[in-house]
């Protein structure tokens, strides 16, 4: 059977399961089905191996089984698997949510933006209305006030005119669009390190939160709250596992184990909420070593730019504008916490509904009488209880046992099954106790495991690759297990399947239902480097004898030749010539000189006319 009709009988299987769903009135997402189907498939009470196809039967079974588990609201399994997917799919990195939240901003401001950047005005009026919104612009992106507040915007407009006058706004409209919007940016930026200073000297700032001040006293309300809600879970956690340890024990009455398997469903629920709450207060804490440094910053910075503006009445722009602009960044800074804040608050919220199931069925007045006679241990307890038994070394030779006295960074080792002691989930039956570091950890094919007593660790490391593989095979039948115990490495997508083609594998069985596992594959390509080292090819190198033996008679034959040289017509300019001439010179001569005659006049004289 291929890849692709396999894929679709998944989602055939899928949409069969969700519609059955819905008819029952219970809407189910398409990721928590695909799960349950998988969660299914795996536990092999099921009887879903790996031989032969699936047949019609065999996949109604399959869609009935997945059905019952998804309608069974009050499961705490079910409820474990639903908050893990939740929290798989809203919880990220710090980056990410910045990433998300930058990009979200941009698309909102995007509209204010293209009306700047494509719009050419014609008279003084669309240059005054393109003012105002580069002011709009301004304020929605630097988030400082509201852009409907009268004293914002004369505030916002006054900072703007400071440094972008409105006779630079032709000029800022012959620039090409990427220009534009990059001007914008950098004014923003100036701006808002301008209104910060003025908030800070007392010259405006009103509508401006004080972000400092509200992530000072949100952090640690946050902080106290999940700690209360951790603590809290704690406080279960302990009371389910005191009953668990007893009902394995046989120290309480029989009748009690009933609740065995319900007790486990509740206890990994609780302790799943106890490992995601402890992901949102570590990056709490985060935000509050980000938050004290941003403060530090913003200090020096506002320190810096004091000193260069003091009481000057003008201040060269080189000067202050970088410092304006590591304002905004670090009041960006802020923001970004603030969101950060907002967003690991929601999720740890949201986590509270899926604890329902087990604080239903085991309320304080059904705990109340398994609880009778019991010293309820806290992990700290059973902790400083092993601490003296560690293990001795020298009895194990064949194995690398590692303890804080003699190991660098002993406590940032990451434990395998998320410091669970496997010896323990396998012998007592899937209790979770966590491991005791101090005890000793094993170091077994470059992964490390604690344990929770010394008999644990003793017993373990006569086989440890058995109980390894004892605690996947408890994974197979818990699927909430899998990410728990952090074991999604080692289970690969699988999916029933009906076909003619058959799989085998190490766990196969003479059973009459199958299942194909399908691996990850893409298309790709890859071109190999011609020369991997540097080449050093000599031109003159000649393999062939009888060529060597001609260039040898040619040069013997020049020995007794003239070498001539002539200029022909199509050789002619082929070289490099150079000539040397005299320039001519600027000189004047004179040929004839202007001159000037008299021409006597003639004059007649009569006489004798008198008397």
């Amino acid at each position: 059977m291929s890849h692709f009709h396999a894929k679709n009988i998944i989602k055939v299987i899928i949409h069969e399961i969700i519609e059955a769903c819905a008819n029952k009135g219970q809407q189910v997402s398409e990721t928590l089905v695909a799960f349950i189907v998988k969660a299914v498939v795996l536990d092999p009470r099921n009887e879903f191996h790996v031989v032969k196809k699936l047949t019609k039967y065999d996949i109604q079974t399959l869609i009935n089984i997945c059905v019952d588990r998804l309608l069974d609201q009050n499961s705490p399994s079910l409820n474990t698997i639903k908050m893990q997917i939740y929290f798989d799919m809203n919880y990220a990195g710090r980056n990410e949510y910045l990433n998300e939240h930058h990009i979200v901003l941009e698309s909102n401001l995007s509209p204010v933006s293209r009306d700047i950047t494509d719009i050419h005005a014609k008279n003084r009026q669309e240059l005054e209305a393109i003012y105002h919104k580069i002011v709009s612009f301004v304020l929605l992106c630097s988030g400082l006030g509201a852009s409907n507040d009268i004293d914002t915007v004369v505030e916002a407009t006054v900072a703007l005119q400071s440094v972008f006058p409105r006779s630079m706004l032709a000029s800022f409209l012959s620039l090409k669009k990427k220009d534009k919007e990059q001007q914008l940016r950098e004014l923003t930026m100036i701006v808002t390190g301008i209104r910060l200073y003025n908030k800070d000297v007392g010259k405006g700032g009103e509508s401006i939160d004080n972000l400092p001040a509200i992530l000072n006293n949100d952090i640690p309300t946050t902080s106290n709250q999940h700690e209360a809600e951790m603590e809290l879970s704690l406080n279960i956690a302990e009371r389910y596992t005191t009953i668990l340890e007893k009902l394995e024990n046989g120290d309480v009455n029989k009748d009690l184990h009933v609740y065995a398997d319900l007790l486990k469903e509740a206890l990994y629920n609780i302790q799943q909420h106890i490992v995601f709450l402890r992901l949102i207060m570590s990056e709490i804490i985060t935000c509050a070593q980000q938050v004290e440094f941003l403060q530090q910053k913003f200090g020096q910075q506002m320190e810096e730019l004091k000193s260069i503006v003091q009481d000057k009445i003008a201040v060269p722009t080189a000067d202050v504008y970088p410092h304006f602009i590591a304002l905004s960044r670090l009041w960006y800074g802020f923001q970004g916490e603030i969101v950060l804040l907002s967003v690991f608050n929601n999720i740890a919220t949201s986590l509270k509904p899926y604890l329902s199931s087990h604080v239903q069925i085991f309320s304080d007045n059904t705990l109340g009488p398994l609880l009778e006679n019991l010293d309820v241990k806290t992990t700290e307890q059973r902790i400083e209880e092993t601490s003296s038994d560690q293990i001795d070394p020298s009895e194990y030779k064949d194995h690398n046992w590692l303890f804080p006295e003699t190991t660098h960074n002993f406590d940032a080792l990451p434990l395998q099954f998320g410091g669970i002691c496997a010896y323990t989930l396998v012998d007592k039956n899937g209790l979770l106790l966590m491991g005791n570091p101090k005890i000793g950890i094993l170091k077994h094919n470059e992964k490390y495991y604690s344990f929770s007593s010394k008999k644990a660790a003793k017993t373990f490391a006569e086989n440890p690759d058995k109980y390894i593989w004892l605690v996947i095979e408890m994974a197979k039948r818990h699927a909430e297990l899998i990410q728990l115990l952090e074991l999604l490495h080692q289970f690969e997508p699988i999916t029933p399947y009906t076909g003619t083609a058959t799989i085998t594998s190490s766990t196969t069985t003479n059973k009459e239902k199958g299942i194909v596992r399908l691996g990850t594959t893409s298309d790709i390509s890859a071109q190999t480097e011609t020369h991997l080292l540097p080449s050093h090819i000599v031109k003159s190198y000649e393999w062939n004898e009888w060529e060597l033996r001609r260039k040898a008679i040619k040069l013997a034959n020049l020995r007794n030749k003239v070498t001539h040289s002539m200029q022909t017509k199509l050789s002619h300019l082929r070289r490099e010539n150079i000539s040397q001439v005299y320039l001519p010179k600027q000189k004047a001569s004179q040929t004839k000189k202007i001159n000037t005659t008299n021409v006597p006049k003639i004059q007649v004289i009569r006489h004798g006319f008198l008397t």
